[in-house]
């Protein structure tokens, strides 16, 4: 996604030598600093006990089922969940702050709102964009940076998957969200979420035939949607969890993710190991919805989400 915006600058001409200028000035810092090599972690630091770093849930929430499900979704309603300061801002190029420009009647913000609009329409008409999901509850327990899941919280162990915790800080690993096998039974969700599998081909098609904005903005769309589609599958989770209705929160307070829990991806620095791609792919079988895996763990198209949900009041993102 930064690639867009990255590219947005490289061919505008103000940002564009913004960035040049940027870049000189990070590459004179770096050869004045000429940083050393981290020192060598404290022998004491090193052999410090993997304890969990909080406090046990208050609340074992109960999935009310743990089979795998399929669910489809309207892009109109998703329209309304997409972060606007995303797709406009860093997207398609509109500076400033969306919803002040949207109050102010900004002109080129109008533009733009009526372009994807329009794109969303014909797309979900003629099956550009399809969005769908899959998802389902598995049963957890951490044992140290092990998360140990299987089919329901007194089922068969289907994954286990090793997470690295903080060397300094607070000493998180991604662990710490689920409780030991010895406490009540707690689980987790998995989802994988997309655009549509016929997106990449419509926006190959715009270019063709020289239409470089409604390919972009579709592609961005796809994207964002996407996005939308997780934000719209995790509040369901939530609420199949029992956590509190969603009524309570704004959209801005959703896209800031003020609500209990917390969903990472494979990739996340809390969760680097791209590998155990596999294993979500095998619990889910996403290839009913028309998300593949490539061979290099990415998703295939790549408007697409995948995630892993805990609800632990204190899970948090982190670097490890």
């Amino acid at each position: 996604m930064e690639g867009l915006e990255l590219a947005n600058r490289l061919v505008t001409e103000g940002p564009r030598s913004e960035l040049e200028e940027q870049v000189a000035a990070t590459r004179q810092r770096a050869v004045r600093d000429d940083p050393q090599p981290p020192p060598e972690p404290a022998e004491e630091e090193e052999s410090a006990p993997a304890a969990r770093a909080v406090a046990p849930a208050d609340m074992i929430p109960t999935p009310p089922h743990f089979e795998r499900r399929v669910v489809t979704m309207e892009v109109e309603e998703l329209l309304g969940w997409i972060n606007e300061q995303m797709l406009y801002g860093r997207h398609l190029g509109l500076r400033g702050n969306v919803e002040r420009l949207r109050a102010e009647g900004h002109a080129k913000l109008a533009e733009l709102r009526g372009l994807v609009e329009e794109l969303a329409a014909e797309g979900a008409a003629r099956g550009w964009l399809a969005p769908a999901g899959v998802y389902r509850f598995l049963g957890a327990h951490a044992e140290g940076s092990t998360l140990v899941l299987s089919e329901n919280p007194a089922g068969r162990e289907v994954q286990r998957w090793e997470f690295p915790r903080q060397s300094s800080r607070d000493r998180l690993c991604i662990t710490d969200w689920v409780e030991p096998e010895t406490a009540a039974g707690d689980s987790v969700a998995l989802f994988v979420v997309t655009a549509g599998r016929k997106l990449r081909e419509q926006a190959e098609a715009f270019k063709r035939d020289g239409e470089f904005l409604r390919s972009h903005a579709l592609l961005a769309l796809g994207l964002e949607l996407a996005e939308a589609a997780a934000e719209w599958l995790h509040a369901r989770i939530r609420q199949e969890w029992g956590l509190g209705s969603e009524e309570e929160l704004t959209m801005g307070e959703i896209h800031r993710a003020h609500y209990r829990g917390l969903r990472v991806s494979f990739g996340y620095p809390a969760c680097p190991s791209l590998e155990y791609q596999a294993g979500l792919f095998d619990l889910l079988a996403p290839s009913e919805i028309g998300v593949e895996l490539t061979d290099g763990m990415m998703m295939d198209p790549e408007a697409s989400v995948s995630a892993l949900v805990f609800h632990h009041p204190q899970a948090r993102y982190f670097a490890a």
